[in-house]
């Protein structure tokens, strides 16, 4: 399992879990800055036609304002990716863990808002997937 990522399969098909999972993240504060369909970008980019896959930029106001004025160079780290993309049939959705992401920082305030970040991402997965963290190979 890839420690940096929380990652879940959807009971749900995928567009369902992309609007659940849009709902969830803005019920715990996060807002969608960025959207890459990464399946069309290769598409048009390289001709490659690959399973459904999308990159939201989820970012956190209230976190990310504090967090900046903590470290100005945290920057380099938002948004917190969560992707949902279609495997071999099966919707997963996988989210950037925080603590994990920014394990390299020291600065104590930055690692607080890391644990609250994902606190609430975990919130979210749940609220909007309603499974338990799934176990892969990493």
């Amino acid at each position: 399992m890839a420690d940096y990522a929380i990652t879940r399969p959807s009971p749900v098909g995928l567009e369902e879990t992309e609007a659940r999972l849009r709902e969830a993240l803005s019920n715990v504060g996060f807002g969608i800055l960025t959207e890459i369909d990464v399946k069309a970008t290769l598409k048009k980019k390289l001709d490659l036609d690959v399973e459904p896959y999308k990159i939201l930029g989820a970012c956190n106001p209230k976190l990310a304002s504090k967090g900046l004025a903590a470290e100005p160079e945290l920057g380099v780290m938002l948004p917190c990716n969560v992707v949902v993309y279609s495997h071999h049939g099966t919707v997963i959705v996988s989210a950037m863990k925080p603590t994990s992401a920014l394990r390299m920082i020291t600065n104590e305030t930055v690692c607080d808002l890391a644990a609250e970040a994902e606190t609430l991402i975990t919130q979210a997965l749940d609220t909007a997937l309603g499974t338990p963290e799934q176990k892969t190979a990493g």
